[in-house]
């Protein structure tokens, strides 16, 4: 009859409970409305730009490199650790929420004793033995009076989230460094194919060169000229061969493989794969709304916000509520017999006032914790808006570079064919000859090298835009081994 009021009063006041500590707001920051850098010259024609926020890799045209990135996606190991991580996030959250729920055991116990003749004098032997049984079930529940419990579950799920995030950052992360490996060994292959070709050249010029100077029209020191800069083209293909290998290995790795694993499906050279002529940027505020990174930090800076409330409940009693009910008999035919019945129903107050220095203590240390996620989260706003900016910046003429290049590559073999056609003629001497043929190596691997720039330049402004990462999470069964 007393126990019914008192229960009705406490799930009221646990109704009108509030949880102490600061509600999370999403801070304000000032965010300009557009990016600086724009992706054209403002008299060239502006092309559909390219949405930054599919799949980025499949916009490149290359079925090698899209069944990289889906392997990479499935066997990286760097993401097999962040799903670990986030699988725990989430063990964690199921844990937290638990204590909202009253804690429930059971228990038994069967027991026989005999005291001795000094206990019980005069006491025949066999009354002297005693046994017990007993068996019941127990409960407690913490009344969340003062929000220290939803406080810890707010802060488990804003980690939980926060681990989802790292999660797609890290997959726009491998996603954008198996696609730049990719074309770096694009890039490699043809500017090895380059210098190949111009060995070549460069030989041949020797062996005219030799045959001139056997017949007497030319002196050793044309000879060990020519021969000088044979060498030291020739000198450029085992470090670009070298290059490739660890592009190789990179890729290998990236999808989960032993780094020799792909020499033989990735030795044959290809042509770089078609560059997007424009990719849109959007806003910022759109780039910081897609990016995974900031909201990472924006979740855990509502995590440490919730903590300053798990600390600021300490400052105020802890109330438990405890039942039990059981059964105790000396034989165990009358166990859960009706004269057996126990109940025990009891309130507990916990109040840590007396240690109050303390309390105060872990309050003022959650209190920076947030402040120091405060800055954080701020400094990770700047990073990505500068991360976006150069990237567009790099991106901005890159293409105009391009054709300068090109019209150089191109201009300077003509130069270096015509210049050779002449010294065959005897219209001209060596040494404008193999001033052409330096200036086509120069130049050609000079475009080769700014096309692969090009290239992972609109790798990077997709990563940046944080583009191209995939919609839902892995499972635990696609990120098992290969």
């Amino acid at each position: 009859m007393v126990t019914r009021p008192l229960i009705a009063t406490l799930a009221a006041a646990l109704l009108a409970a509030c949880a102490v500590g600061p509600d999370h707001v999403r801070p304000s920051m000032a965010v300009p409305e557009t990016f600086g850098a724009g992706q054209l010259a403002p008299d060239a024609p502006a092309p559909a730009p390219a949405p930054a926020d599919g799949a980025f890799w499949q916009a490149f045209g290359d079925p090698q490199l899209a069944a990289l990135v889906d392997d990479a996606l499935v066997a990286n190991h760097d993401l097999r650790i962040a799903l670990a991580r986030f699988d725990r996030a989430n063990a964690l959250l199921r844990g937290a929420r638990f204590d909202q729920l009253p804690t429930i055991d059971a228990s038994g116990r069967a027991a026989s004793s005999r005291a001795s003749a000094d206990q019980a004098p005069g006491v025949p032997r066999g009354a002297r033995d005693t046994d017990a049984f007993e068996a019941g079930i127990g409960a407690s529940w913490e009344l969340d009076l003062f929000g220290r419990v939803r406080r810890g579950v707010e802060a488990g799920r804003a980690e939980a989230a926060a681990s989802a995030d790292d999660l797609r950052a890290l997959q726009v992360a491998i996603v954008g460094e198996v696609a730049t490996a990719y074309l770096d060994l694009r890039g490699l292959q043809e500017r090895l194919r380059v210098a190949t070709e111009n060995a070549g050249n460069q030989q041949h010029t020797l062996a005219l060169v030799e045959a001139r100077r056997n017949a007497g029209q030319d002196s050793d020191f044309d000879s060990a000229r020519a021969s000088a800069q044979a060498a030291s083209t020739a000198s450029r293909i085992p470090a670009l061969e070298a290059e490739i290998a660890v592009a190789l290995h990179r890729i290998a790795v990236l999808t989960g493989r032993t780094p020799d694993a792909l020499r033989d499906a990735l030795a044959t050279a290809r042509a770089l794969p078609a560059v997007p002529r424009a990719i849109d940027p959007g806003t910022p505020a759109d780039v910081l709304r897609l990016r995974p990174d900031v909201s990472a930090a924006e979740h855990r800076l509502h995590a440490a916000t919730a903590r300053v409330g798990v600390a600021t409940a300490d400052l105020f009693p802890r109330l438990t509520l405890g039942g039990l009910i059981g059964s105790q008999a000396g034989d165990v035919d009358a166990l859960f017999g009706r004269d057996s019945e126990t109940r025990l129903v009891a309130l507990g107050i916990d109040w840590s006032f007396l240690d109050i220095g303390r309390v105060r203590a872990r309050i003022a240390a959650a209190d920076a914790d947030a402040a120091l996620e405060l800055a954080r989260y701020q400094q990770t706003v700047l990073r990505a808006l500068e991360d976006t900016g150069n990237a567009l910046a790099r991106f901005d003429r890159a293409h105009d570079e391009d054709v300068e290049l090109e019209r150089a590559a191109r201009d300077s073999a003509r130069a270096a064919r015509l210049a050779r056609m002449r010294f065959e003629a005897g219209a001209t001497g060596l040494l404008d000859v193999l001033d052409a043929e330096r200036t086509q190596l120069q130049a050609e691997d000079a475009f080769a090298a700014g096309r692969t720039r090009t290239a992972t330049g609109a790798v990077a402004l997709y990563r940046a835009l944080a583009g191209g990462w995939p919609q839902s999470l892995p499972t635990r069964e696609t990120a098992a081994m290969r």
